[in-house]
């Protein structure tokens, strides 16, 4: 299951999720800043960060590692994912999060997708591991 893009090593998610013996492993990642950061005095800008990294915190970076018991905890074709099933798994102490710190990119609008493809088409994809 993955919204997108990460030069992840599959097999070392794989290791911790079967380390920890929980039901599900979620990749966190820390996402970059989509704008340029000001730090004000009145009027005065006293600090410019140009895309700083968000703000430190981590979010799901879209893969996941899961035990076949998850499928059991999916009722239907409307049961969702994020708001659902993941946030029950937390809930309940069967999500851990393999922290990530590689390259990560989503691809949720039109401008990331074309990123990403021009990333592809010029032989420089991060995530190309073969």
């Amino acid at each position: 299951y993955g919204d997108g893009v990460a030069d992840i090593n599959v097999t070392e998610e794989i290791a911790f999720h079967r380390s920890h013996g929980k039901k599900a492993t979620v990749l966190a990642v820390r996402p970059a800043g989509r704008f340029g950061s000001l730090r004000m005095q009145g009027a005065y800008v006293a600090e410019f960060e140009e895309k700083p990294l968000g703000d430190g915190g981590l979010i799901s970076g879209g893969f996941f590692v899961l035990s076949r018991d998850c499928l059991k905890m999916i009722a239907g074709d409307d049961t969702s994912w994020e708001r659902g099933t993941a946030r029950d798994l937390a809930n309940a102490g069967q999500l851990m999060g393999f922290e990530h710190d590689g390259f990560w990119q989503p691809m949720d609008t039109l401008r990331e997708k074309n990123e990403l493809e021009a990333l592809w088409a010029s032989g420089e994809a991060p995530w190309k591991i073969w």
